[in-house]
């Protein structure tokens, strides 16, 4: 293992602390857990407050989409495994400022009991808990099996426009509403070309050959649908982008955003690359494309590969892809 780093027991604590460090005018400590982190002018009165949480190992997601515009509080877990029910439960408690909070993570086993336990315990103190999950991944499950696929890069369309409609000042029914509406209009898939290393295990998380690549694989190396020799950008690109066209199905005439995310070791001249050919692939179906994102949305350590996501708007969508939005770890379109 060849990484910068001191003890691999304190890596999250010791990430935590340079986050903090770095930007104490954006993040700040949730008290009582050195697991949580909040916007630094939470709890905000009146507003909605945004949770969210999951394992480490994925900045930006999940504690850099913490911010104005984007949510309010995050729970952290050792790397690639849930927070606990009681950093959930602090955090929770801490953002809160009267008008309830809305729980948006990945749809992953462990985070989901522990964010429904810890809505139970919040809950129990006159705290209105609602949860959406965000399950984007398209070869994870089939279309009739949908409420079973897990969250990749999609996420990033939760977090800027879910948490521009609480920004606006929606009620919690209002929100949710919001978020369900992403979940349903956003598909991803995802192409692993190498593994990442954990820093407590040491060694990588699956193998793949030289000139081999996996298509479909999660972000923490769940099993995609297909391992061969490796494709070209165009190639690779052009399967991706169709299976996410077909899956919802996206039709001509949609307005859509697209996300062209790296998994942490895929550099940006291999994203525009792909980008270059997704952009064909989906004007070529009669697709608008109103906004694009490529970089680091959504990564997996020194994990080399990269995601298409795509978003179908509509005008409430749009507009809450457009307000103003801030954090650190966010790259704007």
């Amino acid at each position: 293992m060849k990484k910068l780093i001191n003890d691999p027991e304190a890596f999250v604590e010791e990430t935590i602390e340079g986050i903090l460090a770095a930007h104490p005018t954006h993040l700040k400590r949730v008290p009582d857990t050195p697991r949580g982190l909040m916007r630094v002018d939470a709890p905000v009165a009146g507003k909605v407050a945004l949770a969210t949480g999951g394992g480490s190992g994925h900045i930006p997601v999940f504690l850099g989409y913490v911010g104005p515009g984007l949510c309010d509080g995050v729970s952290i877990g050792n790397v690639f495994s849930s927070p606990s029910i009681d950093a959930m439960v602090a955090v929770t408690k801490a953002i809160h400022s009267g008008a309830g909070v809305l729980y948006l993570y990945g749809n992953y086993g462990g985070d989901i009991m522990n964010f429904d336990m810890a809505a139970e315990m919040c809950e129990m103190e006159d705290i209105r808990v609602a949860t959406v999950r965000m399950r984007d991944d398209v070869v994870s499950a089939p279309p009739e099996s949908e409420g079973k696929r897990r969250a990749v890069a999609g996420l990033f369309f939760g977090y800027k426009i879910v948490g521009a409609r609480a920004e606006e000042g929606a009620s919690l029914d209002e929100v949710v509403a919001t978020a369900e509406k992403v979940v349903a209009s956003t598909r991803s898939m995802g192409v692993a070309l190498s593994p990442c290393i954990i820093p407590a295990v040491g060694k990588p998380t699956f193998t793949l050959g030289e000139d081999e690549m996996e298509l479909g694989m999660g972000i923490h190396g769940e099993p995609g649908i297909q391992r061969g020799k490796l494709q070209t950008a165009d190639e690779v690109a052009t399967v991706m982008t169709e299976r996410v066209l077909a899956d919802l199905p996206f039709q001509s005439g949609d307005e859509v955003a697209v996300l062209v995310n790296s998994l942490g070791a895929t550099p940006p001249e291999e994203l525009y690359l792909l980008y270059r050919r997704a952009h064909e692939v989906i004007t070529g179906h009669g697709l608008t494309i109103h906004k694009a994102f490529v970089g680091e949305y959504a990564t997996s350590m020194e994990m080399a590969g990269a995601s298409v996501t795509l978003c179908r708007l509509d005008e409430e969508l749009k507009r809450c892809l457009d307000a103003p939005a801030h954090s650190p770890f966010l790259l704007q379109g």
